[in-house]
């Protein structure tokens, strides 16, 4: 029986970019979907940057201009109308060389994802057949699925799932989930609307902080906008579902002459997280390894942030590098900031959530004395943290902005115009200054990496930089260099070029480390 480097249950929009980014490493890949179409609603709604990079990185970036806008700021109006809380976007020049928060459709860039990931000829799609049993080995694991074929079985290296919420892959490999501590029952609601409807709704996304019914208002792409209302004790949540129920909570807005209502689905918010993200050769991603709330719009992020984090360390592992170490930094790693951002959305998710009518007034009172009278935006992507722990420099010298995602700057060569990662890819990459000594792209070889030599005057030899994002980025953490992992976080910095060679080495020795 053939043996495959990876297997991947599950082909929503996670698996399929881990199917993308496993394929154009040029690794074995068979993935497994019960599904044989893709849901033609959209769930997730939003995503930020550091997603457009990574689909950049996929060639998917012309594929998500086509299904994506800007999103607007998030105003908070609080119990009695004022406004207490508005997030927004950072201001150009972007740091990811793309708008830092997008709202987009979902169906259409899930179909442009699968089409890329079939795209590579080592990748092999295997769709309407369900994963039943997994078999555990020393060097592969052996996976059962039932289809149209009947029973077969598959070998594989390594297993992904990326199957959901209800992961059957993280059940049979005995994976357990942590509760964070958040569970609510809420209702979202997706109507088309029309122009009558468009011109009376609001400019920019709301939360209303009300006590007698939380909501949150989106604006999304073209005419589609979502309402999340959370229910109320008693309140049946699959009758308040139902078309004429949902009309009554939508009369505040909208009305059915107005638009056309296109999705009305229950959930319960939860945070949850995985106590384990590896078992063996099985890994977790997605849903399958962790639930938040939505009112960062992170969900998918976080979901595709896991396997931009994995992919690279199994293709270095299945190559000889790295080893277990590498392989566990992923969920020490990934859970480390998973539980850091539901933090956050969890705190966010108490404000808006807050029940007690003179509790949210005093809510309302403490946030807009703490912004002096004048409530001013505040970045989404100020609330992300960085990673804390896992494949990281351990040099005292090397911490200023370590475990950080580095930007990524348009750049200028030969007269041509273009973001930074299609010049130089996206392997390990020495950020620093023109003119960096030939020993440090040397040491760079055995790690597969490459000096990127940010050039600031026309007599230097370098990428030069449109805007100074990433030179303004160093200058920022007192750091002159800075190496940068394949998923664009920083492995750490340096001041000179003799503590970017101490860098180098270090990044190569924890990679062969037993």
């Amino acid at each position: 029986m053939p043996v495959v480097d990876v297997a991947i249950i599950g082909f929503g929009p996670v698996g399929a970019v881990a199917a993308c980014l496993l394929g154009q490493a040029g690794l074995s890949v068979t993935v497994i979907d019960s599904a044989t179409e893709i849901y033609d609603k959209p769930r997730a709604v939003a995503i930020d940057h550091e997603i457009a990079r990574l689909l950049q990185g996929l060639g998917l970036g012309e594929a998500l201009q086509a299904c994506s806008e800007p999103f607007t700021d998030s105003v908070y109006f609080g119990a009695d109308g004022a406004v207490i809380k508005r997030l927004t976007m950072l201001p150009e020049p972007y740091p990811q060389g793309w708008t830092p928060s997008l709202v987009f459709l979902q169906p259409q860039l899930e179909q442009a994802v699968r089409e890329a990931a079939g795209r590579h000829p080592s990748v092999t799609i295997r769709l309407g057949e369900t994963m039943t049993a997994l078999d555990p080995g020393p060097d592969h694991v052996t996976i059962e699925t039932k289809g149209p074929r009947g029973t077969e079985r598959l070998t594989a290296r390594h297993v992904l799932g990326c199957d959901g919420a209800s992961s059957l892959t993280r059940k049979l490999a005995g994976l357990k989930l942590a509760d964070l501590g958040f569970d609510e029952p809420w209702l979202v609601v997706d109507v088309l609307a029309n122009e009558a409807g468009l011109a009376k709704l609001p400019r920019t996304s709301v939360q209303y902080c009300e006590p007698a019914r939380p909501t949150t208002y989106v604006i999304c792409t073209g005419r589609h906008r979502r309402w999340e209302f959370s229910l109320n004790p008693g309140e049946d949540p699959q009758a308040m579902a139902q078309p004429d129920a949902v009309w009554r909570l939508l009369s505040r807005w909208i009305t059915p002459d107005e638009g056309e209502l296109w999705r009305s689905a229950a959930y319960r918010f939860h945070a949850l997280v995985a106590e384990g993200w590896r078992k063996g050769r099985i890994f977790i991603a997605g849903d399958a390894a962790h639930q938040q709330p939505p009112f960062l719009g992170q969900g998918l992020c976080q979901g595709m942030r896991d396997v931009a984090n994995l992919c690279w360390k199994l293709r270095l592992a299945l190559h000889g590098k790295g080893g277990e170490l590498l392989l566990d930094s992923y969920g020490l790693e990934r859970a480390g900031h998973v539980r850091g951002l539901t933090g956050t959305i969890k705190m966010i998710g108490g404000l808006i959530g807050q029940r007690d009518p003179e509790r949210a007034r005093a809510r309302d009172a403490h946030l807009i004395a703490e912004a002096g009278g004048h409530v001013r935006p505040v970045p989404r992507q100020d609330l992300m943290p960085a990673l804390a722990a896992g494949f990281l420099s351990a040099a005292p010298s090397a911490q200023a902005g370590r475990g950080m995602l580095f930007p990524q700057p348009w750049i200028e060569r030969s007269g041509f115009r273009r973001r930074l990662d299609d010049a130089t890819g996206s392997g390990f990459r020495l950020i620093g200054p023109g003119g960096m000594e030939p020993a440090l792209a040397e040491a760079l070889v055995p790690l597969g990496g490459v000096p990127v030599p940010l050039a600031h005057t026309a007599s230097e030899a370098g990428y030069r930089e449109c805007d100074g994002v990433a030179a303004g980025w160093l200058a920022a953490q007192g750091a002159t260099h800075a190496l940068v992992r394949p998923d664009h976080y920083v492995f750490g910095t340096a001041r000179n070029d003799a503590e970017a060679l101490a860098l180098i080495e270090e990044a190569e020795r924890q990679l062969t480390a037993a």
